[in-house]
């Protein structure tokens, strides 16, 4: 199932199915329960009606019982022989004992086992206790064991539920008097909810899966428009175009606006790296076509070759191809090393090392340290390298570096000049890739525009940052901040 619309349809589905099913078996539970309850107190009350006769001495022949149609009654005693049936019942289930004929006690005649005149004289009073007042038995006040099973009366067969409810007789003998409660109504209404629900359960599920598809169709409809212009975009590769935003706030939208903002760093970056190329491709003609045109002459003409020429085009050649090589690896993501140098000392050695410079660079060490941080070596080595033959292409007469400790422990290494310094809009221009200010230098010495570019990635990727202020000499100040180790 590969549409979003028919499993959220189906799981909505499947969840109310399931929540309907344990609603209506707990229903049917409650309500079984509940009418079954009913029929048992209704059997329980026929079943003491009897057992406070049987107390009173009534002879068996002689009960009353009420509703016999409805309520069969089985008197069974101590032995679990029957000593009285209601009329017309003709068999019966649940109670302990099937039989439905009464056997007839010693005396065949009252409850108690007496005569017929036991107790009783001639005349018919009661001289029991020789004061003329009855003896009297108990009924059990426990509450009555129930149980269900069956009765056929008048030759129709019903479930029915009983109570059993204990009487001694005034002669002490103990009954068990076992009084039904007809469970046809139980059954009905229980049948009647679950027909009902059988019905009502399918109709229902079904209007549960059509909403949930409408619902679902119409709230992904924005992704469906926003799926057809991105396969548009693929398709024509022009990635000015943008997928629609709908107007409401709700995930969709989010989701419209982060594809539209990733499709703009996404051209953005395609934009620069078709500048990049070409700019490289420029960048890289002029010394190799320059290079090929000496060794050209040379080949024809060995006594005017420009060996010198042909050298520095070289060197021009070769650096310019070792930039792009470190952009291109800090475009991967490569991730600087962590050794712990002293920046403080990699200045002084890199200083050291710019022999031929046209001016020479003053180190001002502001304190002793130590300024350690963490890196790599060479590619801060670069950063250096590249702010110092910034600053000697546009000083005067002086070039300064410094090294210091500020605050939170980051080590500052700031590189001042006395030239023209850098106009406020232009200052964060400059650090972008192939930039060079049309007044500060030209191609031949200004190099490919590519060192401050650098400088300020390995900065950012060694979690520091390198920013361009104005120098108290009126020049340009290039502050590099890194985090310390200490």
């Amino acid at each position: 199932m590969r549409s979003v619309r028919a499993r959220a349809a189906l799981g909505a589905t499947v969840v109310v199915a399931l929540a309907l099913i344990g609603a209506g078996l707990s229903v049917l539970l409650v309500l079984r329960a509940n009418l079954t309850d009913q029929a048992g107190l209704q059997a329980e009350v026929v079943a003491r009606e009897v057992a406070g006769q049987l107390a009173l001495d009534v002879p068996y022949d002689r009960l009353e019982m009420r509703d016999e149609e409805d309520h069969p009654v089985q008197v069974t005693d101590e032995d679990g022989r029957v000593v009285a049936v209601s009329k017309d019942l003709r068999a019966i289930s649940g109670t302990g004992t099937d039989r439905v004929t009464p056997i007839p006690a010693p005396g065949a005649g009252k409850s108690g086992g007496g005569s017929e005149n036991d107790g009783t004289d001639d005349d018919g009073a009661d001289d029991n206790d020789g004061h003329g007042i009855p003896a009297r038995g108990e009924v059990d006040s426990d509450e009555p064991d129930f149980g269900n099973g069956t009765a056929t009366v008048d030759d129709e067969t019903a479930d029915y539920r009983f109570a059993s409810v204990k009487a001694t007789t005034p002669a002490g003998v103990t009954l068990t008097v076992h009084a039904g409660a007809p469970l046809a109504a139980e059954q009905e209404a229980v049948g009647t909810v679950r027909g009902a629900m059988l019905i009502g359960l399918p109709l229902l599920l079904l209007v549960v899966a059509g909403v949930t598809w409408l619902v679902t169709r119409r709230a992904l409809r924005p992704v469906e428009g926003i799926r057809r212009e991105m396969a548009a975009i693929t398709a024509s590769e022009d990635l000015s175009r943008r997928v629609p935003e709908p107007g409401s706030r709700d995930e969709i939208a989010r989701l419209a606006r982060t594809t539209n903002e990733t499709l703009t760093a996404l051209e953005a970056s395609v934009e620069r790296q078709r500048r990049f190329v070409a700019d490289a491709s420029h960048e890289l003609r002029s010394p190799i076509a320059s290079l090929r045109t000496q060794l050209e002459v040379g080949a024809a003409h060995p006594e005017l070759l420009d060996v010198p020429g042909a050298v520095a085009d070289t060197v021009r050649l070769q650096a310019l191809a070792a930039d792009l090589l470190l952009l291109a690896r800090l475009d991967a993501g490569e991730r600087p090393g962590r050794t712990v140098l002293d920046l403080g000392a990699l200045v002084r050695e890199e200083v050291s090392q710019r022999t031929g410079d046209r001016i020479a660079v003053t180190v001002a060490v502001t304190d002793s340290g130590p300024f350690e941080v963490a890196g790599s070596r060479g590619q801060l080595a670069r950063v250096i390298g590249n702010l110092l033959d910034n600053a000697e292409r546009h000083a005067r007469s002086a070039v300064t570096v410094s090294v210091r400790t500020a605050e939170r422990g980051d080590v500052v290494v700031a590189v001042t000049d006395d030239g023209a310094g850098v106009p406020p809009q232009e200052r964060e221009r400059i650090f972008e890739r192939f930039v060079r200010l049309d007044d500060a230098r030209t191609r031949d010495d200004g190099g490919a525009g590519l060192g401050l570019a650098i400088a300020r990635d390995v900065a950012a990727r060694h979690g520091g940052r390198l920013t361009v202020g104005d120098a108290r000499e009126g020049g340009a100040r290039f502050e590099l901040r890194l985090p310390g180790t200490g």
